[in-house]
């Protein structure tokens, strides 16, 4: 096959991924036919089963080939920082400022969780835990500014301080007053790092 061909190839499959990302995330999946997807192309319907034999094929590959996760990785190897403090917040307004590029984020997730069932998230595991695990050990050589906590407990625990403020400031942000939006991050990262209670405070004192 010359190489032309492959190129023309690629870039059709490349077509179609993209229509198809637009089309799910607007529509959902089972919102979109394999049709739709040919017309949003530019390709003939049948043109798409060279490259895809379903539309549950054609999601797969736009789940694991085009998840919003891809791109905002390289933000954990990129945080800055001389303490687990600094590396952390400055990890988590990386993530951020680089998330909100991509508000299909909620759309795909939504729709593998609903419509899926979650089926495909441990191909996306196993490409972004590598990334995840680099980023530990990067903490782990702080290891004594940690409290005697598994590390990917802590590594799990940030991953969740991430979605929890992506998710309601994506959906509810608009909704809340000003002394909840502004500085919101960095409060969640303070929660995260330190926790709510006064140092020193034991749980009894402060129920």
């Amino acid at each position: 096959m010359s190489e032309e061909l492959i190129t023309r190839g690629d870039r059709a499959r490349a077509e179609i991924l993209q229509a198809a990302h637009h089309l799910f995330t607007e529509r959902g999946f089972h919102g979109t036919s394999m049709r739709q997807i040919a017309q949003e192309a530019g390709i003939a319907l049948g043109g798409i089963y060279n490259h895809f034999s379903s539309k549950e094929d054609i999601f797969t590959a736009v789940f694991t080939e085009r998840h919003p996760f891809l791109d905002v990785l390289p933000m954990l190897k990129a945080a800055q920082g001389d303490t687990i403090d600094e590396i952390v917040r400055d990890a988590a307004h990386r993530l951020v400022g680089s998330m909100e590029q991509r508000k299909d984020f909620l759309n795909l997730m939504f729709i593998e969780m609903v419509e899926f069932k979650g089926q495909h998230i441990p191909q996306i595991f196993q490409l972004v835990f590598p990334e995840i695990m680099e980023f530990a050990q990067r903490l782990a050589a702080k290891q004594d500014e940690l409290l005697p906590i598994p590390l990917l407990v802590v590594v799990r625990a940030f991953i969740g301080l991430f979605f929890s403020f992506l998710i309601t400031d994506i959906l509810i942000a608009d909704q809340l007053p000003p002394d909840m939006r502004e500085n919101a991050l960095d409060y969640f990262v303070d929660i995260y790092l330190y926790g709510i209670l006064k140092q020193g405070a034991t749980v009894e004192e402060a129920q």
